[in-house]
């Protein structure tokens, strides 16, 4: 009968001791791995990367829409940048995340790591910090196109750094919460509807003085509009801070994320 030694510390434990990670590297890998998932799934990819950019590449070089600056295609891509910005926002922190945490909450994924030692509020942070990572990414990327394009950009980049993290909190609250109370189907559909309706009505490539001033005076009150006209004051025209837009979005993310983290169900 074969015996087994059990290597033990000076203090009797085991070693190496077994438990958890701390929060913060668990919380880091979490956010690794949603990172990761989301570069590898095409349909997010398109969604996220590949529709921005090219709006930007067609809308910018092509007389399709009658913008501000049509006669001139650098003018043009001044309109349309901040836009398209702000459409990459929405892509990845609502649309994005609504269809893939409805999926996960569908499967079960959501159920199983809630039993993880990761907490909820944990998970919660690194879904956060993928779609933070996913964001610098098409930044950078439609920003190297814009400039490629003739963008001249202006004003302060804390302004843009505000409104973009705002624009974020705002989308993801939204996500979260139709990803966490409709069937995985509704929040594909829903998701994907409510992403072309703000991308035609959201002031990203229309812009919103081409309503009637009944519709118009709605749709400012939109956080795509919010972000996309913010952007613009501050990338464009070379404004200070857009408070009015910062304030329409940040009370859009308080109220999105308080209804997700009320009514957010995890089966």
């Amino acid at each position: 009968m074969n015996t087994k030694t059990t290597r033990t510390t000076g203090h009797g434990t085991y070693s190496p001791r077994p438990g958890a990670a701390p929060l913060s590297r668990m919380i880091a890998a979490q956010a690794a791995l949603e990172t990761r998932l989301l570069l590898r799934h095409g349909e997010q990819l398109l969604l996220t990367i590949v529709i921005p950019t090219l709006l930007l590449v067609l809308f910018g070089t092509v007389d399709v829409v009658d913008l501000p600056g049509a006669d001139d295609g650098a003018g043009r891509v001044d309109f349309l940048a901040p836009g398209v910005l702000a459409l990459a926002v929405l892509s990845t922190a609502f649309t994005g995340q609504a269809i893939s945490t409805g999926f996960e909450r569908r499967y079960g994924v959501l159920k199983r790591l809630g039993a993880s030692p990761l907490p909820r509020w944990g998970l919660m942070t690194a879904k956060t910090c993928a779609v933070l990572a996913i964001e610098v990414l098409q930044v950078a990327l439609l920003s190297s196109v814009a400039l490629a394009l003739g963008w001249s950009p202006h004003g302060d980049p804390l302004s843009v750094v505000l409104l973009l993290a705002a624009g974020t909190a705002a989308f993801s609250g939204l996500g979260l919460l139709m990803a966490g109370t409709l069937r995985a189907e509704a929040t594909l559909a829903g998701a994907n509807l409510v992403f072309l309706l703000l991308l035609v009505g959201g002031g990203v490539v229309v812009p919103l003085e081409k309503f009637p001033a009944p519709v118009r005076d709605v749709l400012e009150w939109l956080p795509i509009s919010a972000l996309s006209e913010g952007l613009r004051d501050v990338l464009r025209d070379g404004a200070g801070m857009p408070w009015g837009n910062l304030a329409v979005l940040t009370v859009w993310a308080v109220a999105g994320l308080a209804a997700a983290a009320r009514f957010f169900r995890w089966e």
